[in-house]
């Protein structure tokens, strides 16, 4: 089977690629012959590395805004990030609502557990 790259320059590109990758999803996975299926492949793979190019979300700036995406990415409970921690979640609460700033225990478990950068925890302190 032939591999070749293809790659999505701007967004007139893109959405045909989509229209392109939706039409042959219609189609339906085991109705796709090997040429289409390879076409699915190379062109979900464009898009895929279009998206990240132009549609990039920037990180959180702020202590709390980091820890509420830790949690959404392993798609947790603020209950279960503290516990995790080795906090009590009032602790956990009064540190995302800022009311009480990060000892040091705190911004290690966030490092080791989480995988904050450690000079980005200091920023915090």
């Amino acid at each position: 089977m032939a591999h070749f790259k293809f790659k999505i320059k701007n967004e007139s590109d893109y959405n045909a690629s989509m229209k392109k990758i939706d039409a042959l999803m219609k189609t339906g996975e085991n109705k796709l012959t090997d040429k289409q299926a390879e076409e699915l492949r190379v062109l979900a793979l464009a898009a895929q590395a279009y998206e990240k190019s132009v549609y990039t979300i920037p990180a959180p700036k702020t202590l709390e805004g980091l820890i509420e995406l830790k949690m959404y990415e392993r798609k947790i409970k603020q209950k279960e990030l503290a516990r995790l921690l080795g906090i009590r979640e009032p602790k956990l609460s009064q540190i995302m609502s800022k009311k009480r700033k990060p000892d040091v225990a705190f911004l290690k478990a966030a490092h080791n557990l989480l995988g904050i950068d450690g000079n980005v925890l200091l920023e915090f302190v």
